[in-house]
């Protein structure tokens, strides 16, 4: 394996009633508070009036920012900036999944930065410091809560980016699984499909010497597939909630990629499509992940056969390493089908025309993708395959 360093410093709060603990975790940072949450779902499952509870029992001035999108805007981040240094906000809570606390890492940032934040997000500039932050999840998705790691949409430029600083870590993430339950159906299956192929962007790479982190992948993936069926069958499951929660921080808080230099391309490749046309981006990942695995299979037919063999109980007798290797990718597909996720860009009312723009859009920092290169054809030969 390769040599690393890991530091994660957010404290992570899991389990029933862990909200009760917020108001002690922000007492220390200041009085002044920011509130940041997506379309009000918080304020029908309860969450909103627990958090506002616990921070007014500490004294706390709460202002708020609500609105966030799925794919948080650009324009979003702006107004939550202006409110920080308006205000002299101390510090902020972001109250849902993923895209919020993304959102409030831009902020966090930005709050602390003179010019616009969006050079920061476009690597034009790197922040210096930020605003601390805290997150009360509700969403098993991103990972977000758990690591540095932001990704936002500028609408106006039809472009998303990943980004991250070691200044964007979360102070503390609380994650109740109960806070999960009114989470629907579809928006479940996302953020199972996030979750694995989080996992996935992890175990395509080429570092040798790593049964550890390659074990880590394969449990983690056979617990996810084991428990997403009987979750989507009853999404008030408080033992799949709370193991597809936990697996969602697993999947992306740095312990699976210790040592090794992961993939990513597939997420490049999705936020290109969700900046163009606003699609979820776990239904994005759904229908692109496995037709790369089948574009880069020749890369690493032995790492595709692992996958089959450990993760989804392939038979490799009397087969070839490669037919094992396409069952095994054909087996993904199926079982993301049978809990409901697309497969077809065709689903999202996605036709041909807008493929090159999109093309280019991935390839905005040139070739990317450490398991195989890419190149332009090859996304655009992906795209096609996704049609």
């Amino acid at each position: 394996m390769n040599t690393f360093t890991y530091h994660n410093p957010t404290r992570l709060i899991f389990g029933k009633g862990t909200l009760e603990q917020l108001g002690k975790l922000t007492q220390p940072y200041g009085k002044k508070v920011l509130l940041v949450y997506g379309g009000g779902s918080i304020k029908k499952n309860g969450v909103y009036d627990g958090v506002v509870k616990q921070l007014e029992s500490v004294g706390t001035q709460i202002f708020e920012l609500a609105g966030v999108e799925p794919n948080p805007r650009l324009t979003t981040v702006h107004k939550g900036v202006d409110i920080c240094k308006k205000e002299g906000i101390d510090f902020m809570v972001a109250a849902g999944g993923g895209s919020v606390i993304d959102c409030v890492k831009a902020i966090a940032v930005g709050a602390k930065y003179d010019g616009d934040v969006w050079d920061i997000i476009t690597r034009k500039a790197e922040p210096k410091e930020a605003l601390p932050f805290g997150t009360v999840l509700t969403l098993a998705a991103t990972g977000s809560e758990m690591n540095s790691g932001s990704v936002i949409t500028n609408w106006e430029t039809q472009e998303k980016y990943g980004w991250g600083s070691p200044y964007t870590f979360p102070v503390f993430s609380i994650l109740d699984p109960e806070h999960t339950f009114t989470v629907p159906k579809d928006q479940t299956v996302y953020g199972i499909v996030d979750i694995m192929s989080h996992i996935f962007e992890q175990y395509f790479h080429h570092t040798p010497n790593a049964p550890v982190q390659d074990g880590f992948c394969e449990s983690l993936l056979r617990t996810v597939i084991e428990a997403a069926p009987k979750l989507v069958e009853n999404l008030n499951s408080y033992e799949r909630r709370e193991t597809i929660l936990y697996s969602g921080t697993m999947a992306l808080n740095g312990t699976l990629s210790m040592g090794t230099l992961g993939d990513w391309a597939t997420h490049n490749i999705e936020h290109a499509v969700s900046a163009v046309y606003d699609i979820p981006h776990g239904g994005g990942l759904a229908i692109l992940f496995p037709n790369w695995m089948e574009h880069v299979l020749d890369e690493g037919v032995g790492r595709f056969k692992q996958m089959a063999v450990h993760v989804f109980g392939v038979d490799p007798a009397d087969k070839s390493d490669r037919d094992t290797a396409l069952e095994g990718i054909r087996a993904l597909r199926s079982f993301w089908n049978s809990i409901g996720a697309p497969s077809r860009l065709a689903d999202y009312g996605i036709g041909g025309d807008k493929l090159d723009v999109m093309a280019e859009k991935a390839m905005v920092y040139g070739p990317f993708g450490n398991f195989k290169k890419l190149q332009y054809d090859d996304v655009l030969a992906i795209y096609k395959q996704s049609l």
